[in-house]
């Protein structure tokens, strides 16, 4: 390695905890910390991650080795955690849906991990341990996951009423990019088209990339969900979940009345704002049969008692 890679090797490396450190402040100045509390928790964990893993960089190979894979570890873990929180804060206005999401959520971390577990116990090389296996297969799912947030909030964000300025977008979007190069790389990697060296050098740039998103998005205010969208589609998946799960009773009279108005409402304009020439003559009819219908009882005269 010669000097100018490794001034830019270690430049792009300390620039992590100085965007990070940013990051952070930020959301602690606006109060979003509260609002995100797991990726208020990654970027903070990632600073220690930094503090740890440089410190052993510089004084032992071994300390490095292992710190730097348990902390990989625990980057799998929030990262999940990130998505999750992404989820629940796009489909907010949704409690049902998110319900729902937050079931399947728990499904896909448990086959990950399942995943994982099996990869770890089936390899036979003999180049990495089974928990190294098992680590490198979780990232790599949590990658994926991410990467399919990034598409779902590409595509469907105008359904759920989502804007691109979002925070939740900008933080799905981050890691989503991210994610995408990374596994980019690692296949230019297996398939002996990239160095190692080169590989590091250009995820960490596409982290730091990743970082500057985040540090953009939690510096300027951004709406909390466009209002201009119609969110009727989602409503209606929201309304049909809400059904299943509690569903009226057979002798419930409101499905009688809501068709009732549901008849009532599809009539034409004609039916419902007749004529000037009609109003007139039904009102004269109207005036017409009040007069005739004024009677008066006769009076009766009570005898008189002696």
């Amino acid at each position: 390695m010669n000097e100018k890679i490794r001034v830019l090797y270690y430049g792009l490396w300390l620039a992590h905890p100085v965007l990070q450190t940013g990051i952070a402040a930020i959301m602690l100045r606006r109060g979003l910390h509260r609002k995100f509390k797991f990726f208020f928790g990654y970027i903070l964990t990632q600073l220690v991650t930094f503090a740890v893993v440089f410190s052993a960089f510089r004084h032992s190979y071994s300390a490095f080795f292992y710190l730097n894979w348990a902390c990989d570890a625990l980057s799998v873990a929030f990262g999940f955690a990130v998505i999750h929180e992404v989820f629940v804060d796009v489909f907010r206005a949704f409690h049902t849906l998110r319900d729902l999401g937050t079931v399947l959520f728990k499904w896909a971390g448990l086959v990950m991990l399942l995943v994982a577990g099996v990869v770890s116990v089936s390899a036979n090389s003999s180049e990495i341990a089974p928990w190294m296996q098992a680590v490198i297969t979780s990232q790599r799912c949590v990658r994926i996951i991410q990467i399919g947030m990034v598409l779902f909030l590409l595509f469907f964000a105008h359904y759920v009423g989502v804007s691109r300025r979002q925070h939740s977008f900008g933080i799905a979007l981050g890691f989503g990019s991210f994610a995408m190069i990374e596994l980019v790389l690692i296949c230019s990697f297996v398939g002996n088209h990239l160095g190692g060296f080169w590989m590091s050098i250009m995820n960490m740039a596409a982290y730091n990339g990743s970082l500057m998103v985040w540090l953009g998005y939690v510096a300027v205010t951004r709406p909390a969900r466009d209002a201009t969208l119609s969110l009727l589609q989602p409503q209606r998946w929201e309304q049909s979940l809400t059904d299943i799960h509690h569903p009226l009773p057979a002798d419930s009279l409101i499905p009688m009345f809501e068709g009732m108005v549901d008849r009532a409402l599809s009539r034409t304009h004609q039916d419902l704002a007749p004529d000037h020439e009609t109003l007139g003559g039904g009102a004269v009819a109207r005036r017409a049969a009040a007069a005739g219908s004024n009677f008066s009882l006769p009076v009766v005269h009570e005898p008189t008692k002696p």
